[in-house]
């Protein structure tokens, strides 16, 4: 037999980035003095969920206390599960080529496909066995998932939908998460995901170091880009559930199951800086020119994973929103560039302003360190040509990159993939010479 309850409080969120909450779902659950107590309320379990070293400077330290039905040990042994489309460690991967790659949209699978199993990796630096780097995965899903739950131990993900809802029940809360916003599970969180719409479909980037955190914002001054407050933190919820669940977890790249008689998300209270999160990418506060060239994307940064190198980020997620331009006698659009760091980017929503056609929502493309790329021949034309005595908005669009400053490297599977591109490069074939030394 099976038995279920789940306690929620509305409206679900705390506002703030990184700060430290405090959350119930029972009035008195959460221990007054101490962390743990000799006995905490309501017959409780304290339990501490650490996501940086213990020593770590309290700036930067992330943990937070949970009191719970049952401990997290509480689970039958893992036996290893096949996971034949995740990759960790990327120096097992094919070559890279040099070339500009581009995929389209993956389909949507035909059988029965949860969350987890909906998860293909499409390239990545670095291993999670190091710690460092990154993985970049594409979901399509069309089954939540049913009595099973996950938690990945290699990294925290960052999760952008581009079709279909989110419902991501966690440990500490409920997220729900739609297109055009973004959500953010600390490594080891548990959660379970159900689709409200029957089907989803996007990206993940799986970061294997430093937490994402919100960047300085220098000589911008203390407002603009994304803002503290807009981050969503869930309010305490739990399940009291009792039956036969599976537990899936992600270690070093292979996933494990075990048998598990209660949900795992029964956490009744908890406190601290170590949370899932929520985003909405339409309130960035987007920065541009006014006067004259077009900055460089950092401007666009929300949120990045830092680096053993001041100012060098392992992973910076930009994102490329609405906007108005205003700079005179200026290129408009990104300009032709070969840069130090990989780019791989893809579409939520829209048409991106630097390419034409062939760009599609949930499609991605992937520029190597110093690949050349940049507009392709009828948007250089029609940007060479537009009157930039008067402004005009990029609208009705959203793309998002994410950049590291290692090599980013396609799996195999995204190499022989049907869904790559094999004539991207013809995009730039239209360019035209215009050099004429007789004249300026």
């Amino acid at each position: 037999m099976e038995s279920s309850t789940r306690r929620e409080i509305q409206p679900g969120y705390q506002s703030g980035f990184a700060n430290e909450f405090a959350t119930e779902a029972l009035p008195g659950a959460l221990p007054q003095g101490r962390n743990s107590p000799q006995r905490a309320p309501y017959g409780l379990y304290a339990e501490q969920l650490s996501g940086t070293a213990f020593t770590a400077p309290r700036g930067h330290n992330r943990r937070s206390w949970l009191y719970r039905i049952r401990p997290a040990a509480v689970h039958q042994p893992f036996t290893a599960l096949p996971s034949h489309r995740l990759v960790a460690n990327f120096a097992d991967v094919p070559p890279t080529p040099p070339n500009q790659l581009r995929w389209d949209p993956l389909p949507m699978p035909n059988e029965p496909t949860d969350f987890i199993d909906g998860w293909v990796t499409m390239a990545g630096n670095g291993s999670a066995e190091a710690m460092s780097g990154c993985a970049i995965h594409v979901y399509a899903a069309n089954q939540s998932m049913q009595d099973r739950y996950f938690y990945n131990a290699d990294g925290e993900l960052l999760i952008v939908p581009q079709a279909g809802r989110l419902s991501i029940f966690t440990e500490m809360g409920k997220l729900d998460v739609e297109p055009f916003e973004i959500a953010v599970i600390p490594r080891g969180v548990r959660f379970s995901v159900a689709l409200p719409d029957g089907r989803a479909s996007g990206y993940i980037c799986e970061n294997f170091g430093a937490q994402l955190r919100l960047p300085d914002l220098g000589p911008i001054g203390s407002n603009g880009l994304a803002n503290p407050r807009d981050f969503l933190t869930p309010h305490a919820a739990y399940e009291d559930r009792e039956g036969d669940f599976e537990l899936v977890a992600k270690l070093n790249g292979h996933l494990w199951r075990a048998d598990i008689d209660h949900s795992p998300l029964d956490v009744v209270a908890w406190h601290g800086n170590y949370a899932p999160y929520k985003y909405d990418l339409r309130h960035f506060n987007t920065i541009g020119s006014i006067s004259y060239d077009h900055p460089d994307p950092s401007i666009f940064l929300v949120l990045q994973s830092q680096s053993d190198t001041p100012g060098v980020d392992s992973i910076d997620f930009v994102i490329f929103p609405p906007r108005w331009l205003a700079a005179e006698d200026t290129f408009r659009p990104p300009w032709f560039h070969r840069n130090v760091a990989s780019e791989f980017m893809g579409l939520v929503h829209g048409a991106y302003d630097a390419k034409a056609e062939g760009f599609m929502p949930g499609g991605s493309s992937l520029h190597n360190c110093m690949s050349g790329h940049g507009p392709d021949a009828d948007t250089f034309e029609k940007a060479s040509n537009i009157d930039t005595s008067k402004p005009n908005k990029v609208d009705n669009t959203m793309a998002f990159m994410f950049e590291t400053r290692t090599l980013i490297k396609p799996t195999r599977f995204a190499l022989e993939t049907a869904q790559l591109q094999a004539h991207y490069y013809e995009c730039w074939q239209g360019l035209k010479k215009h050099f004429n030394p007789e004249q300026r």
